[in-house]
């Protein structure tokens, strides 16, 4: 399925959503190699087939690296397991578990696949998706000393948060047909 056939499926109350999705696909902030990585690593995060398929085809289209396509879905991965971990140690009254050390392999971290700009703004975009602000803070302070932009955090923001709706829509009417 491509982006365009996705954006078809939408229904009428998501308008927003597919015309959101075709000027994120045009954004020009982010490099391609940034902005399709944070639209891989966002889909892979929420995991709608439908959804992870087509940003993937787009993705390649584009000519996204397979080596960054990778990365992203990487970001995707190791997020996955941080956010949890990090965001219930964050909302959790006792500060102690904060103290402890996580014990959990994020090797990921040190050699990503891809610039280590690009890795976190990925993260960040994941993080969005799953809610983490602990995550949140810590990815955007790093992108900050790669010197990314704050127009370029709220891109990579703005893709999680369309790629999420558009996931949810697309899962909800399936679900309803």
């Amino acid at each position: 399925m491509s982006l365009d056939a996705m954006r078809e499926r939408l229904p009428a109350y998501a308008k927003d959503l597919s015309l959101n999705l075709s000027s994120l696909a045009s954004e020009t902030v982010l490099s391609d190699t940034q902005k399709w990585g944070a639209f891989v690593a966002s889909a892979y995060a929420v995991g709608q087939p439908d959804v992870v398929k087509a940003i993937n085809a787009a993705a390649e289209a584009a000519g996204l690296s397979p080596e960054a396509a990778e990365s992203a879905k990487a970001a995707a991965a190791i997020m996955g397991m941080n956010n949890v971990y990090y965001r219930a140690l964050h909302l959790m009254k006792n500060a102690e578990y904060r103290t402890l050390p996580a014990k959990l392999r994020m090797n990921i971290l040190a050699n990503p696949g891809a610039p280590k700009a690009e890795f976190e703004l990925w993260s960040l975009a994941v993080s969005a998706v799953n809610g983490c602000g602990m995550c949140l803070d810590s990815h955007e302070a790093e992108l900050r000393q790669h010197g990314v932009t704050n127009v370029q955090v709220q891109a990579a923001l703005r893709i999680a948060a369309t790629v999420n709706a558009v996931s949810r829509v697309i899962a909800g009417e399936l679900a309803a047909a």
